[in-house]
């Protein structure tokens, strides 16, 4: 079988529809080098095969694995590996319509959670976070995957995280995400916190669409991230919301804990959003400059009372 041993995520997150829909995972990442693919012989593969005995017999057995979009995560889960043929010239041509199914997103997001409850492990809720479902009662029918499971424990397949740690280790893992969704106050509930233009950096209010720029997950450790998340470890960071000089702003959570900036927000739902540092909140205030008739201030609070979309249930949010 053969593909990236660092795109067996992104197939995986390809069958969560994470790379069509706000996402978490979301990139396919591939060697910074360009091979040379001149002459008759190329570059050798990347990746390496598993030395475990009865590897190819696992592989064998592991086409039992294999449903439609199934990830290669799983094979090296299972005891295969991957490799990519970097000069292999091979297409992949795809209908601009699909006839088979009015509604693709549907059976796609079903089969995003079918392996996400009997792969994933811990990392499941990845997949919901990028679909912006709850964890749980998502009211999503996944059918039976008694046997699914039942074939994973036969194979005595690796955990999810073996796989992020061993073979993926570029990967970010956001497992101290503990909400998730669009984030609105009550003042206005047509209206959510959207990251604003891309290069200003400057959080706005806009009407309620749930795309990316919408996209907000609060962490255990007090930040805000807003917008899309960052894969890998190699692409930018995340954009946390900081209290600049009493403006909101957007700024790389790496840079901003680095510098000492003020990044840590108190939240409870249906809570105010207060600063830790600072002890202002994040609030609305009325603006005839705005087209909505509100914009965002950082001030003495008021009691605003705000709410995120999903609450993980391990949380006490």
């Amino acid at each position: 079988m053969h593909g990236g041993n660092h795109q067996g995520l992104g197939l995986l997150l390809l069958e969560a529809g994470t790379l069509t829909s706000p996402t978490t995972w979301d990139s396919f990442v591939t060697d910074k080098d360009t091979p040379d693919c001149r002459g008759d012989e190329g570059p050798l593969p990347v990746g390496q095969r598993s030395e475990e005995p009865g590897s190819a017999a696992i592989m064998e057995r592991c086409t039992d694995c294999v449903e439609i979009l199934q990830p290669e995560s799983v094979v090296w889960q299972c005891g295969g590996s991957v490799e990519v043929l970097p000069c292999a010239r091979i297409a992949h041509i795809e209908r601009a319509h699909k006839p088979y199914t009015e509604d693709l997103t549907s059976h796609v997001r079903r089969n995003a959670l079918r392996v996400a409850e009997v792969w994933m492990d811990e990392f499941k809720s990845h997949v919901y976070m990028a679909w912006n479902i709850p964890l749980e009662d998502s009211g999503i029918d996944i059918g039976d995957i008694s046997e699914r499971k039942a074939l994973r424990k036969r194979l005595q397949c690796k955990t999810f995280r073996w796989y992020l740690v061993n073979i993926y280790p570029e990967m970010r893992m956001y497992s101290d995400t503990i909400a998730y969704g669009v984030l609105k106050n009550s003042l206005k509930n047509d209206l959510c916190l959207d990251q604003g233009p891309d290069n200003d950096n400057v959080p706005i209010l806009y009407l309620c669409h749930g795309m990316t720029p919408q996209n907000v997950y609060y962490t255990s450790t007090q930040q805000l991230h807003i917008g899309l998340l960052s894969p890998t470890v190699d692409d930018d960071d995340n954009k946390c919301l900081v209290d600049v000089n009493s403006r909101p702003r957007l700024i790389e959570c790496s840079y901003a804990a680095a510098k000492r900036m003020k990044l840590h927000w108190l939240f409870t739902q249906g809570g105010s959003i207060q600063n830790r540092k600072s002890k202002r909140c994040l609030e609305l205030v009325a603006s005839s400059d705005n087209e909505f008739g509100y914009q965002l201030a950082l001030q003495k609070c008021t009691g605003q009372k705000w709410f995120i979309t999903n609450v993980l249930f391990s949380s006490s949010l």
